[in-house]
């Protein structure tokens, strides 16, 4: 932006106050968000907008055509919508402007491909019949349990504490998005691996950076979820024959177990974190294309 558009400047300093302040988003929306509105400032600035007043409906659809001109993802296209509808938001109830134009806005639908997931045998393969080798073996095999047996994010898993885990009730406390807290179950598998992590590798690695966190990285501080993400990449690579997944897709396999196990949905939604049981429902269609794969593999008539 140039030295002219002080008032983006400012308002964009003030709404990345109030995202951290009053909304408690989580880093990556934070960065997200901040990124798309600071284009959006560009964009305005170079069609002669001078201030919040003349941030209109028609400016905002002019970006949003360059955008979608460019090349930008649908799941990208929406989210910079949501990000300049609560701008927009903001600077009207600041009283920066006479009318709020974003619901005038529409949201460009959203084509949500089904996340890659292990079957069942795949995540047994990928968790069983490790030998952990020395305090770092012990504390891969511990974090791969709790991701899997939890469904946490990875943000979650790394953010956990020695006594954020009830060993005897097998839950886990879990700090969420925008600080939600919430209890998880936590199978026996995974007490165990996390058992052995404390009681032999953890003592290891500890040092005065250690503080109270669960999982600790090479050098004694709070394990990086670039850490655990290489974690899991190196044990499906280890493994072999096993789809490469993130963390993340260990929680998306973890969730569709459960519903093939007979979870409800707002159990599994409970246990995600999620705030929207829309986001849940992602996951039994998941588990309907896995039947119908199931069904055309195995049935005499499932396939021509």
């Amino acid at each position: 932006m140039t030295s002219d558009d002080g008032w983006a400047l400012e308002a964009l300093a003030e709404f990345e106050r109030h995202l951290r302040a009053d909304r408690g988003v989580s880093p990556h929306t934070l960065r997200a968000y901040m990124g798309d509105l600071n284009d959006l400032c560009r964009y305005a600035d170079d069609v002669g907008v001078q201030g919040p007043s003349e941030l209109d409906i028609g400016v905002l659809r002019g970006w949003l055509a360059q955008q979608h001109a460019k090349g930008r993802a649908r799941a990208t296209l929406a989210r910079r919508t949501a990000a300049a509808r609560a701008f927009t938001h903001h600077l009207y109830r600041r009283g920066l402007m006479a009318k709020d134009p974003g619901p005038l806005l529409g949201t460009p639908k959203q084509v949500r491909d089904l996340p890659a997931v292990l079957a069942q045998d795949e995540a047994g393969r990928l968790l069983d019949g490790t030998d952990p080798d020395g305090p770092l073996g012990l504390r891969d095999r511990a974090v791969l349990e709790v991701l899997y047996g939890t469904g946490v994010r990875v943000s979650e898993l790394c953010g956990l504490d020695i006594d954020d885990l009830d060993m005897g009730r097998l839950t886990a406390r879990v700090l969420g998005k925008g600080g939600r807290e919430r209890t998880v179950p936590i199978g026996e598998p995974a007490v165990r691996a996390v058992q052995d992590w404390l009681r032999v590798g953890r003592p290891v690695l500890a040092n005065d950076e250690s503080g109270p966190a669960l999982f600790l990285g090479a050098r004694g501080g709070r394990l990086h979820p670039t850490s655990a993400r290489r974690i899991v990449h190196n044990r499906i690579a280890e493994v072999g024959e096993v789809p490469d997944l993130s963390p993340h897709g260990l929680r998306h396999s973890a969730a569709t177990h459960l519903l093939e196990g007979g979870a409800d949905l707002r159990s599994v939604q409970e246990i995600l974190g999620h705030a929207s049981l829309q986001t849940t429902q992602l996951y039994t269609h998941v588990s309907a294309e896995r039947l119908k794969q199931v069904h055309r593999q195995a049935h005499p008539r499932g396939s021509d």
